[in-house]
């Protein structure tokens, strides 16, 4: 039986990161290019509350051909401002096409409803938009 990489609830640093993980509305996706170059962007986050993050896209964004031929990625969340709080999450990414629009994921729609309507005009125009989901596998989290 596998066990997972998120740290232990019944610890300090555990219980910081699923806060963070479960609270966080903008994460820093980090994909690589092809020459390379990492390609940080910001992005809204579903965390599955176990060893998976859900982020939906555009069909044309260059992290989705990024992530076909290097699916190594990472998601950083921002910090306090004074240094702390900060998580790492690393991981591999894929798409994943068993997963529904985000208009038809309620948690994505609890956590991102009101600013999909703002960004797209309502839930089912910003689906539409995005509606290329990518499954992050987690395999390692730090922080500071």
């Amino acid at each position: 039986m596998a066990t997972s990489v998120v740290p232990d609830a019944d610890t300090e640093f555990g219980t910081r990161v699923r806060r963070r993980l479960a609270e966080a509305t903008v994460g820093w996706l980090t994909t690589v290019g092809r020459d390379g170059t990492p390609q940080p962007n910001p992005v809204w986050f579903l965390w599955d509350g176990e060893d998976s993050v859900l982020v939906y896209n555009r069909p044309d964004a260059n992290r989705l051909t990024h992530v076909k031929d290097r699916p190594r990625v990472s998601l950083n969340l921002d910090g306090n401002g004074a240094g702390g709080d900060i998580i790492v999450v690393t991981g591999t990414a894929e798409i994943a096409e068993d997963v529904p629009l985000a208009q038809h994921n309620p948690e994505y729609l609890t956590k991102y409803g009101e600013g999909a309507a703002r960004v797209s005009g309502d839930v089912e125009s910003f689906g539409d938009a995005y509606p290329v989901a990518l499954r992050i596998t987690v395999t390692k989290i730090r922080g500071f």
